[in-house]
This record gives C-alpha cells, structure tokens and sequence, in this order.
C-alpha cells in the first residue's frame, strides 16, 4: 500500500504530462498538389519612397559621409536586404511619385532643381537621389526596380520617354543618348512599371472609371504595340475593400494593356488615432491583428471578381503597400512616419506573408511599406547606427519560400479570444523548394496560449527537422539602438518527426520556421 506522499506524487506526474489548460492540439493535414502554384519571390517585396528618412539619412547618405559607402549608398543597408534576397524595390512613391519628374534627377547634382515635398513634410526634395542612383543601387542590391510612374501630374510622353530612358539601347534615339551623356552607357532594362499610385486618393482622387480611361491611355504609351519587351504594367488597384474599383478596372481594361492590378491595405487601429507603435495595450493588439487578418478576405474577394473576367488568371495582383501604421515616435516629424518595430509588427510580417504564400495562384508580388525607416521597416538607423527589426527577421525566416512550390496545408484553427471577440490564432504555409526540402512556416498570434501542433506529413516521407523561433517575453520587446539583437531568431529543436507525423509547440505571439529533408 503506497503512502499519501507517494500517491501525491504519483498524480502530480500524471498532470504533468497532460496539455497545458487552454491549450488544444491542432492538427494539420499536408498534402503536395501536381497544380499547386510557385510562390513567386516577388511576394517578398518592398517599397522605398521620398518620405522622412527613408532614402535621405537612411540608403542615402551622400559619397562625403563618414558611414561607409558606395556613390553615396550606405554599405551596410546594401549588406542586410542582400541577406535578407530582396526580390523587388518600388520607388519612388506611393504618393511622392505623383509630383515626381524623373528628368529633375538626372544630370549633375548642382544643376538639379529643388522642389517641395508637400506629402512628407514639407521638407526640400534636391533631387540629389534620382533615376541612376536608385537604378544603381538596385544592382548592388541585385535587386529588380518597380517604378512607380507619374499619372497625377505627369503626361504619357513622360512615361514613355523615361521607358525609353531606361530600357533602350545606347543611340537607338534621343533618351538613350541622353542617359549615355549622364554616365551611363548600357540600359538597366527595368520590367515592372506602375501606372500611378493610389488613383483613387494622393494620385488625383479620381474615379475608377475615369482612372480606367487614363490607365489605357498611358498603358498604350508604355511599350511597342505587342509589348515584346516584356514590361509588365500595373494598375493602381484598390484601398482595402473597394470592390468596385477592381470590379471596374477589370471590366473596362483590354487584356492586352494589363499584366497587374494593385492592392493597398494598411493594419491601422483608426486613422484618426491610430495608437502607439511600442506601449500598446493587449487591446489595441488584438485590434491590429483583427485588420492584419482581414487581408484573407480581401484577396479572396478581389480575387473573386478577378477570375469572373480573367479565368486564366493572366492578370496578377500585386499587393504593393502592406504593414502596419501606429503613432510616429514621440519628438520625431509627424511628417516622417517614424514608427518602432516590436513582436506585434513580428505578428503582422508572419500572418500576413502566410496569407500572400497561400494565394500563390494570383498573388505575384507583395511591397512591404517601407523598407528603411517609415513604417514597418525592416531596418532602422541612427547616424552611423543600425538595427534590424523583428519584421526583418520574419521576413530572413521566410525567404527560403522564394520561388518554392507551395503545399497546400488544411486545419482548423484555435481561437485566440479577447473581450468576447475571436481570431484565429495560427496560421500555416509551406513549400517545397528545388533541392526537395520542405518549409513550414508557423504563427501563434495568441498572447498568453502556447498551442499544440501536429503536422500530418506522412505523403512527404520525411526523415529530419531543424528549425528557427523568434519569440520574446512580451508583445511589446523591440530592438534598439543600445540593445540590437533584444529580439532575434534562435534555433528551434522543439520539433519531433516520428511516424510520418511532425509535432511541436508554438509559443505565445511566436514565429516558427521548420526545414525538413527527405
């Protein structure tokens, strides 16, 4: 007969091994498909605009800077996107490219005209950051250009002559002989080509089908009459939950003038009180999450008027300014959209890339806004300093989905629960890549719960797994200038695969990347 103690002890151990309260095991079933789409690259995106300390004070800091530096780009900026496989970089707006005139930054500097950025400040524009710097520095970058043309207050021989500029070859007409007597001899060859930016607000606050009518025009103007160069042009799409905006470009536009039509969602609180980027409360966490989430919807809807005119799904959407937008930093110009970056925006990069992955089959390219600096930007800078932010680490997680082929992945998510409202709490997507690994990539947006996760992975017969976590102590923990690497990936051995089934934990507001072999 065992004593009181013992029979104590021997329940305790039994507790022990059952699941946390709260927590639930959920479980996913994987399945490769023989159509299942590629995710591009190009979902990895991300946009630079004239605004606040994005280029100037951020990749541009001039060729007298003391900080390191190449024609005036900062080397070190250069060295983290190149880890980080930057696909694509837009430039140079969002709404600073409808005041844009691409020949006010060409030539010699002292010769550049001055101009009013009335978006971003009211600051001096100098032009001293023009069409060779950015088009230089996307080489360095091994990066490809997206210029985002000037629609609003521009003309379509503009556009066409800075086509001509930048993509024809040296004396086939006058631009190519102006770009050669600026320095440069061979053309860049820049393919993606926005056709004005938010249309329907900054870009000239125009109706859709009026917008269409001039989206044709300049779209005519572009390239020669069967697009044989290969560009590819892209609307300025909706704002969130337009359907009509899509509905009517997809209507009035030929097929033969558009290869992309544009999307722009920001995770936003309220635009009239949009709450702090670091000392957020629980509340206004779950806030964002709910409108990060919301993008779900979005591309299933945008996509469901897309395919009632275009089945064959020629036409892309771009999803070219995504992230979230909070308070700009206490002291700092209101103008310059100068925002911390914490475990909620590690959140945000996670769900949302999952999503974009997931809709692979019409979702082509994807600009995280912005990429130095601005609003959910991946990388911050002090003077000489620099950091890499949570979202920047999501983002060097999930790069080995580039040009993977997706897995499609099926399970019902837990809830994460708060004042009577719910979400869902994980979200998935995985891909296999050309040497046959296989990716998982893993959210917990949850708060307080831990969550179960068990993979069915039987039909990939997979032998080993590694994987990477980026967690913290509190949704608020963010990187700074004294403490850099406050928040930053460490290796995951928490996985188990045994029997054609793949199990770990998922940590509270957690991001998971596993890599598994055959």
């Amino acid at each position: 007969m065992r004593s009181n103690s013992t029979n104590i002890l021997v329940i305790l151990c039994f507790l022990l091994t059952l699941p946390v309260f709260g927590q639930q095991k959920v479980m996913m079933a994987v399945q490769p498909k023989e159509d299942a789409p590629t995710i591009s690259r190009h979902i990895y995106g991300h946009f630079a605009e004239h605004l606040g300390r994005c280029i100037y004070d951020g990749f541009y800091v001039g060729e007298d800077s003391k900080i390191p530096n190449k024609a005036g780009v900062r080397m070190d900026i250069v060295e983290a996107l190149r880890d980080l496989k930057i696909p694509n970089l837009r430039w140079p707006g969002g709404c600073f490219a409808d005041t844009y005139h691409w020949k006010d930054g060409i030539g010699p500097k002292e010769d550049r005209p001055s101009i009013l950025n009335i978006w971003w400040g009211n600051v001096r524009e100098d032009n001293s950051f023009g069409t060779h710097e950015f088009l230089n520095m996307c080489e360095l970058l091994e990066t490809e250009p997206y210029l985002s043309a000037n629609v609003g207050s521009g003309t379509p021989q503009e556009l066409a002559d800075w086509i001509k500029y930048t993509n024809h070859p040296a004396g086939s007409s006058p631009m190519p002989e102006l770009r050669e007597k600026n320095g440069r001899t061979e053309p860049w060859k820049v393919t993606y080509w926005g056709i004005g930016n938010e249309a329907w607000g900054c870009g000239g606050n125009m109706t859709p089908e009026y917008y269409s009518d001039i989206y044709r025009r300049y779209a005519t103007f572009t390239t020669n009459w069967n697009n044989s160069d290969g560009l590819v042009r892209i609307a300025s799409g909706a704002s969130s939950s337009d359907y009509n905006w899509t509905e009517v470009l997809m209507k009035n536009i030929p097929k033969n003038l558009i290869e992309a039509i544009a999307l722009h969602h920001y995770s936003v609180i309220d635009w009239g009180a949009k709450g702090p980027a670091k000392n957020f409360s629980e509340e206004q966490y779950f806030t964002i999450m709910e409108r990060a989430l919301r993008m779900e919807e979005l591309i299933q809807k945008h996509t469901a008027i897309m395919d009632k005119y275009d089945k064959d799904k020629r036409v892309a959407l771009y999803v070219d300014e995504w992230g979230g937008w909070y308070e700009v930093e206490p002291g700092t110009n209101p103008g310059f959209l100068y925002q911390q970056n914490t475990m909620r925006d590690a959140m945000i990069a996670g769900a949302t890339l999952n999503i974009f992955n997931n809709h692979a089959d019409r979702v082509k390219m994807a600009n995280l806004a912005q990429a130095v600096n601005v609003l959910q930007a991946v990388i911050l800078t002090e003077e000489e300093k620099m950091l890499l932010t949570p979202t920047y680490h999501v983002m060097r997680m999930y790069n080995v989905h580039h040009d993977a082929t997706l897995i499609p992945i099926e399970f019902d998510s837990p809830e994460y629960t708060f004042n009577d409202q719910s979400l869902p709490a994980v979200s998935a997507s995985a891909s296999m890549d050309a040497d046959g690994k296989v990716h998982f990539s893993l959210v917990n947006i949850d708060a307080k719960k831990t969550q179960m996760i068990e993979l069915d992975v039987t039909a990939l017969n997979l032998k080993s797994v590694s994987g990477e976590v980026l967690a913290s102590a509190k949704l608020q923990d963010h990187n700074t200038f004294d403490n850099p690497n406050k928040v930053q990936p460490k290796a995951f051995k928490g996985a188990k695969l045994a029997n054609g089934k793949l199990q770990l934990e998922l940590p509270p507001f957690s991001v998971i990347v596993l890599e598994a072999t055959k």
